[in-house]
């Protein structure tokens, strides 16, 4: 899944698409590297704001559903945190977040750059209410959100039998070579989806 070549009037909106596409790669390779973990050790309390990769992982899931919902006006706001630990598995929350991150992707190829100053609503709950916000002001939020807690999991990693994936990279055409592998699995997750 190579960085598309959108054409020069849409610059933004296809930057997304390649951040979404980023996004779904560093995910892959995390996860594969959290497969390797038997559950006990996924689960296992370590030191990080979410004390285990197994809470942090779901963190990220339900956050990035959160957000995908205001996006797409799907109603389901802040229920959408009513479990908080959703996928207790790693293998079933790979599948999950697999398939969230084939979701964004899919939404961040479909706009347009007059997209990206579309308004939608964000349920904060009953303290702060609904907030307006627009499009290209969600999705940096979700990449950072995602990088933030991704860095966490990469630490916890370290502490683990899996050796923590690189996850600095991004799109390259030089590196391509060296990525097929990995970009031909995305392309197959694609097809799945």
């Amino acid at each position: 899944m190579p960085p598309s070549d959108a054409p020069a009037t849409n610059l933004l909106s296809a930057h997304f698409a390649d951040m979404a596409r980023n996004n779904a790669w560093s995910n892959l390779r995390l996860y594969r590297a959290c497969l390797t973990l038997t559950d006990q050790a996924f689960a296992e309390h370590r030191v990080s704001f979410f004390p285990s990769l197994q809470l942090t992982l779901n963190h990220i899931l339900l956050v990035d559903r959160y957000y995908f919902d205001a996006l797409v006006d799907g109603g389901e706001g802040l229920t959408i945190f009513d479990n908080e630990l959703p996928y207790p598995r790693a293998a079933e929350l790979w599948d999950a977040q697999a398939r969230s991150d084939q979701q964004l992707l899919a939404f961040c190829e479909s706009l347009r750059d007059e997209d990206l100053h579309r308004e939608v609503r964000i349920d904060r709950g009953p303290a702060v209410g609904v907030q307006r916000e627009k499009i290209g002001g969600v999705l940096p939020h979700v990449f950072v959100h995602q990088i933030h807690h991704r860095g966490q999991v990469h630490a916890m990693l370290s502490g683990t039998t899996a050796a923590p994936p690189q996850l600095d990279e991004f799109f390259l055409a030089a590196d391509a070579p060296l990525r097929v592998a990995e970009l031909r699995d995305l392309n197959s997750m694609r097809e799945s989806a």
